[in-house]
């Protein structure tokens, strides 16, 4: 039984050292080399949790999606109604702050390293999709009287800001502040009559 548990602690520890080294180098800075530095531990270690960097990345983007994930799910449960938990859905999307620009700044990362790796495009494109279907969902319960198809079309157009926003923010969080991304938030919301 001790032995899982040092597995678990071992894969918590290389998880946080992951995510650590990839919001401080990016993408081309997360080795098995840098995580085992900021880990604690050698490069060996790292190998016996993952057989290699592809097998590091995947694990980096799962690691993304569930940060996001999380943080989703409490916006939603704790919304007061379903326009009010699509809105904070979306809002926690956005990047307006330094942790959430570092999470942007990962993400677009991905992104980039998504059109050369047929791997990560497929995690990039399962991920993305799903939360299209979340909003998607939260869109219908906001504007049950819209059709599937414009449901869908107004799921992905918010997605589309929301991510566009965050890739902005990474690169110039003056301009797309906290304040800019709710104000672009707000005004397509009240484009589709649901207003916070």
């Amino acid at each position: 039984m001790a032995r899982r548990r040092d597995l678990a602690d071992q894969q918590r520890r290389l998880s946080a050292a992951t995510w650590s080294v990839l919001a401080e180098r990016g993408l081309p800075g997360l080795t098995l080399r840098a995580v085992a530095e900021r880990a604690g531990c050698t490069t060996g270690m790292v190998l016996h949790t993952f057989a290699d960097k592809q097998a590091l990345l995947v694990h980096a983007r799962e690691l993304l999606h569930r940060r996001t994930g999380l943080r989703a799910d409490a916006a939603q449960a704790t919304a007061a109604d379903p326009v009010a938990a699509l809105r904070a859905v979306l809002l926690q999307a956005a990047s307006p702050t330094e942790e959430k620009r570092e999470e942007a700044r990962v993400w677009v990362g991905f992104l980039a390293a998504a059109l050369a790796d047929p791997v990560l495009a497929d995690l990039h494109r399962d991920y993305n999709r799903r939360f299209v279907a979340r909003v998607r969902e939260l869109v219908h319960a906001a504007r049950p009287d819209l059709d599937p198809a414009e449901a869908a079309d107004t799921a992905t157009s918010l997605v589309a800001l929301v991510e566009g926003l965050n890739a902005l923010a990474c690169v110039d969080p003056e301009t797309y502040g906290e304040r800019t991304q709710q104000i672009a938030l707000d005004a397509a919301l009240a484009r589709l009559r649901v207003e916070p």
